[in-house]
């Protein structure tokens, strides 16, 4: 009678612990997900603004030692990622093949000024940043005018800040709704286990021995669902970059390893963390009860 009704306590128990593994994997998932889009909008971003150039027109009456000074600060400046020098021979090659026609020369000289074409790093490529830089560049030796293309960095700095914030939102909305899906399902893991908890109160043991092993089981539990989750990702990840055909290569630009540690890293933590964290919060809610309280709720 005895070992008749152990047994089906021992397969419920199993069957509680797969169900809540599934529940948490699902949600860790999820949050894996928020985190590599977080990831590979950030890279977007800074390609977008590393695609940026600021021409920096020179005067005809340069000497080399001019252009050579020029470039040197040009170089050393901590918002030039790459320094390309144009010559007039070039810069006039390169119109003709743009516009698909001969403009030719003047008197025997082209139209068309050298120029420095400096492309940006991330961090510098704002609109006030390269305003706050234009007039060093506009005293560097031999520079008559400085373009870039104010309208599109303008446009740009308006709309990444928005499109962030509304990332931010659901990112904080979808952060909410884990941690109460995770939350819910260690409860009924705990709450299946209240009369034990409440027995070994009546026998006098601290609340902290109480909560350990529920805590120990709550890790183990997260971290199982998190290696499953970052499996699962990682198998998905690892189609789409060699199985999705020409997209994929792009694909590898925005998904970096930085960003899939990251993603990984807040799969384990999330998985670890709030796990024990629910399972602590459940554990102490039960360990408040009364003896009457146990029996009622």
């Amino acid at each position: 009678m005895n070992k008749a009704h152990k047994r089906p306590r021992r397969h419920t128990g199993r069957f509680g612990t797969f169900t809540t593994c599934i529940s948490i994997t699902m949600v860790l998932i999820m949050i894996g997900i928020i985190t590599l889009f977080a990831g590979m909008a950030t890279n977007y971003s800074n390609q977008l603004r590393e695609g940026f150039t600021v021409e920096l027109m020179l005067t005809d009456s340069i000497t080399p030692q001019q252009m050579t000074a020029t470039q040197a600060r040009l170089k050393a400046a901590p918002w030039a990622r790459q320094v390309t020098y144009i010559s007039q021979e070039q810069g006039l090659r390169d119109m003709n093949e743009a516009m698909g026609t001969d403009i030719g020369t003047f008197d025997g000289t082209s139209p068309v000024p050298a120029e420095f074409e400096v492309s940006l790093n991330a961090p510098y490529a704002y609109l006030d940043s390269i305003k706050r830089y234009e007039p060093s560049m506009l005293a560097m030796p031999g520079v008559a005018e400085v373009n870039y293309p104010r309208d599109i960095m303008q446009s740009l700095d308006r709309t990444i800040p928005a499109v962030t914030l509304g990332l931010l939102a659901v990112a904080a909305l979808l952060a909410l709704v884990s941690f109460s899906l995770i939350n819910n399902t260690m409860r009924m893991s705990v709450y299946a286990r209240r009369y034990s908890i409440h027995t070994m109160k009546l026998v006098g043991a601290s609340w902290g021995f109480i909560r350990r092993p529920f805590m120990w089981q709550a890790m183990r539990i997260g971290f199982v669902s998190a290696i499953i989750a970052g499996g699962l990702l990682s198998a998905a990840m690892w189609y789409l970059q060699t199985q999705a055909g020409a997209g994929s290569i792009y694909l590898n630009t925005l998904v970096t390893p930085l960003v899939w540690a990251t993603t990984l890293g807040a799969i384990v933590i999330c998985g670890l963390g709030l796990t024990a964290l629910c399972a602590s919060l459940s554990v102490n809610h039960h360990l408040r009860l009364r003896g009457g309280e146990v029996y009622l709720r």
